[in-house]
């Protein structure tokens, strides 16, 4: 196991993402951040703060979860489903960004897609990963990206926050 990023390097990319954002969209009004359960929900929760504070304004943050929409639940073991909240604002003409820890397959992201059309029509969609760790399966990118970690496939991308794991780094494993 190696540390990758530690949490000086989290917050750094933090902060970056979330002026990219505000930069990429000219009314931050019209902004709103969906995590995906468990850590994009909390990086999307620190994301929203960090915006909330350069543009002066509170930015909407919900939580979106993509169980039920996932192409692989016949092949994993039942997984407790999350709940999902939407801002009062919803989501229908506003700048929809997705929040999640690692991208690799692009097949979480694209479940995502998926869940979304049941809750609305963003105007659009954009996607903030602290980690991009390639391999993608589907023709899937981040807008946004905290860190590119080239991987094997051998290998696992793992964060631990501070909110569930008492400290916040990414570490690379050997699978």
């Amino acid at each position: 196991m190696s540390v990758a990023l530690q949490a000086s390097d989290i917050s750094r990319a933090l902060i970056r993402i979330s002026h990219e954002i505000l930069e990429a969209n000219s009314d931050s009004s019209q902004i709103t951040l969906l995590g995906i359960p468990t850590r994009g929900a909390h990086l999307a929760l620190r994301i929203a703060a960090i915006m909330g504070e350069i543009a002066a304004h509170q930015i909407p943050v919900g939580m979106l979860d993509i169980t039920m929409h996932r192409d692989d639940l016949r092949m994993r073991a039942p997984r407790a489903i999350m709940p999902t909240s939407i801002p009062p604002e919803g989501v229908d003409g506003r700048e929809l960004i997705l929040v999640d820890d690692v991208l690799f397959s692009g097949r979480t992201i694209r479940a995502a897609l998926d869940a979304i059309g049941e809750i609305g029509r963003p105007h659009t969609v954009q996607l903030a990963v602290l980690v991009d760790r390639g391999h993608r399966e589907l023709p899937i990118r981040a807008d946004f990206v905290g860190k590119n970690l080239p991987t094997s496939i051998s290998q696992s991308v793992k964060l631990h926050l501070t909110e569930l794991d008492g400290l916040d780094e990414v570490v690379i494993e050997e699978i």
